[in-house]
């Protein structure tokens, strides 16, 4: 499991389950994560961050059709989403899923050459964004802003 230093950096620690607990409650690992990208490397990626900082109900989709229906079927506390997937692309899976659930967290990922798809995901109201390739600290640092210390 990965932790934070006060500097922002992460380092493992084999007492971290305290720390998670803590810092997260104890429903971090209740929480269910959905990552939505046509690469299966990326896919295998965020689940091996995603599982380091906690989570363990990780599903996956390998585009956007699947993605719209892994959604309704789960309804994951936090979507990670590829902007270019085939069958039906992240921003129209982003609409299709703010439509029918508008208080979904859904975070879009991209490379540089699709920034041109960022402004119509804002417009479609995507909660954050991640660059591609995601690196850990980018991401926990992401996740840590939705999920706070439970009071």
């Amino acid at each position: 499991m990965y932790s934070v230093l006060k500097t922002g950096k992460y380092y493992y620690d084999i007492n971290s389950e305290v720390r998670k607990e803590k810092k997260y409650g104890k429903n971090i690992s209740k929480a269910k994560v959905l990552v939505c990208d046509d690469s299966m490397m990326v896919r295998n990626k965020m689940k091996k961050l995603l599982t380091a900082y906690g989570f363990t109900q990780i599903f996956e989709a390998s585009d956007g059709a699947q993605a719209v229906e892994k959604f309704a079927d789960i309804v994951p506390d936090v979507t990670f989403m590829d902007i270019v997937m085939p069958e039906l692309s992240g921003v129209e899976a982003l609409k299709l899923i703010k439509t029918n659930s508008p208080d979904a967290v859904v975070i879009m990922a991209t490379s540089v050459g699709t920034v041109g798809n960022l402004s119509e995901a804002i417009k479609l109201g995507a909660n954050d964004f991640l660059q591609k390739p995601v690196d850990e600290e980018q991401l926990y640092k992401l996740l840590d802003n939705y999920f706070k210390k439970e009071a």
